[in-house]
């Protein structure tokens, strides 16, 4: 099995910030979910996920963003996304995340979103 990493940071008092590196996918999905779902139960619910060393993400690790999205923006928050590298990015565009979801290229372009 690939491996994963998923580490959480502040920001700023609003914003929080995810790292994602290794493998997204159904091994380690439920990981990311628990993850997720611990800030958004914190109050966390202003976003960034940094994916510059994520290497490949599956329909899996997709539905956990789709399954918490809502919710986040009910809440007021949003999660932004950024440095996705190019084959991640392809498959944002082909599955419509780009119409649903902001990125950027950089973590201050995504700050000033908020």
């Amino acid at each position: 099995m690939e491996s994963y990493q998923a580490e959480h940071s502040k920001i700023n008092e609003h914003i929080s910030k995810i790292t994602v590196k290794g493998f997204l996918d159904a091994h380690t999905a439920s990981q990311f979910e628990e993850l997720l779902k611990s800030l958004i139960d914190e109050g966390h619910v202003c976003l960034i996920v940094d994916m510059k060393e994520l290497s490949y993400i599956s329909s899996t690790g997709l539905g956990v963003f789709m399954g918490y999205i809502e919710d986040i923006r009910e809440k007021g928050g949003d999660i932004k996304f950024v440095r996705v590298p190019d084959k991640i990015y392809k498959i944002f565009a082909i599955l419509g995340f780009t119409a649903i979801y902001e990125i950027f290229n950089e973590e201050g372009e995504a700050i000033e979103k908020f």
